[in-house]
């Protein structure tokens, strides 16, 4: 149980800091030409989003993925679901909203998603692996 609850807990760190760096200092600009975004955000409906994808993840990892490389089942699955996630977060949304530039959009929201599953798998891989 432990695990699971420093698996959720590192979920959620790990991507408020990537993804608030990513928001409101590294691509703020980009954030601001956005006119369907709120000017304040609902961060405990935010941090609910992360709660359940954590526990999603945490899940995953042990009763999905099994080959005993925690590091390397942990990354399998931290980006296989972040792949699942960022395809629409940056591809399907700008097709729907008036994104700015959408080439734009594609490498932020890319970019963004791809180092915080990268990380997270990391850090899942590390929280679950197995002591000799």
């Amino acid at each position: 149980m432990t695990k699971h609850l420093l698996s959720v807990l590192a979920f959620i760190v790990v991507s408020f800091v990537v993804q608030g760096l990513n928001h409101f200092v590294i691509n703020q600009a980009h954030y601001e030409n956005i006119d369907f975004a709120r000017a304040e955000p609902v961060m405990a409906l935010g941090f609910l989003a992360m709660i359940i994808q954590g526990l999603i993840l945490t899940f995953a990892m042990t009763r999905i993925v099994s080959t005993g490389n925690r590091l390397q089942d942990g990354l399998l699955v931290s980006i296989s679901f972040g792949l699942f996630l960022a395809v629409y977060i940056a591809l399907a949304e700008p097709a729907k909203y008036a994104a700015p530039s959408i080439p734009s959009w594609f490498m932020t929201e890319g970019l963004a998603s791809t180092i915080q599953f990268l990380i997270f798998g990391v850090v899942i891989g590390l929280i679950h692996r197995k002591f000799v």
